[in-house]
């Protein structure tokens, strides 16, 4: 049995929008767009999770709403300030505490944590996660406190811009 882990890029900020900081900017027009696309595309595939973990960050959570609203999902959504500050480490201790009744999680953050993350889950390689992509990799693990560097085989990696028919 594998585990399904599902990274979720936040889409394209608002970098005029007057926030005070990071944490509370909104997405661009053109990221909400590509969130859209994104959460349509999710559906389409089939590869929608059974649990959803955002960062606190507005940015993320706005991305989750819009992937969720367009593509119709109904899926458990929570919210982490340990995604906004984290790791591949923190992070890889933050999915051992995983319901093991979970089989496929998505967790929906920050640069260049994913990217990192990514490639110590699947043992190596140079992955970059432009705004709103999304990775899926599968782990060779029974059970979330299982999972350790190596454990996983990239499945696919979505850019939102290869989405133009969407």
């Amino acid at each position: 049995m594998t585990k399904k882990l599902i990274l979720f890029r936040h889409a394209k900020s608002d970098w005029d929008s007057g926030a005070e900081n990071d944490h509370g900017r909104p997405l661009a027009e053109r990221g909400i767009h590509a969130a859209e696309k994104m959460g349509l595309f999710l559906a389409a595939a089939g590869q929608l999770p059974d649990h959803i973990i955002s960062s606190s960050a507005n940015l993320a959570v706005e991305t989750i709403e819009q992937a969720s609203t367009a593509g119709g999902w109904n899926i458990p959504v929570d919210v982490s300030d340990d995604l906004y500050t984290s790791s591949a480490s923190s992070l890889i201790r933050f999915l051992h505490q995983l319901s093991n009744e979970l089989d496929s999680v998505m967790l929906v953050g920050h640069e260049p944590v994913w990217s990192e993350l990514t490639s110590l889950l699947v043992g190596g390689g140079n992955i970059r996660m432009p705004t709103a992509a999304v990775v899926k990799i599968n782990l060779f693990v029974d059970e979330w406190a299982g999972l350790k560097p190596g454990c996983g085989e990239l499945s696919w990696l979505v850019k939102p811009k290869i989405l133009q028919f969407l």
